[in-house]
């Protein structure tokens, strides 16, 4: 079982920047994939990037597409997601989870296909 703790986020002015961190513990984080998902109030849980066990495949959401990054350090069992040109549309609570099964590639955007997520990070984006 893998743990996940979410942490880095605030609040910001709109064009504003802010990077989250995911801290995993427990099964073997590098042998996963990881994503990040986001949830604004009264709305569902959505996709907003993804990434490989290995790195090497990282996906977007189009509305954060050249705007975030996301990124893995397997050696410190983190993934991180720097957001750059933040608008007030990207406030939500983020969440990270991790891939339901191993050596994927990422490109599984939908919710149910990541599990073991944390308590989550609140961003909050003023106009």
């Amino acid at each position: 079982q893998v743990q996940l703790v979410e942490s880095g986020g605030g609040l910001v002015q709109a064009g504003g920047s802010l990077r989250l961190s995911c801290a995993a513990s427990g099964r073997t984080f590098s042998s996963y994939a990881m994503g990040w998902f986001r949830q604004a109030p009264g709305k569902e849980r959505e996709f907003v990037a993804t990434i490989s066990w290995n790195g090497a495949s990282r996906y977007y959401t189009d509305s954060v597409k050249g705007r975030f990054a996301i990124s893995r350090d397997n050696a410190k069992n983190t993934v991180y997601l720097q957001m750059n040109s933040l608008k007030p549309e990207d406030t939500a609570v983020y969440y990270c989870g991790a891939d339901i099964h191993p050596y994927r590639r990422g490109d599984m955007f939908g919710k149910d296909e990541y599990a073991n997520w944390g308590q989550g990070t609140q961003v909050t984006v003023s106009s």
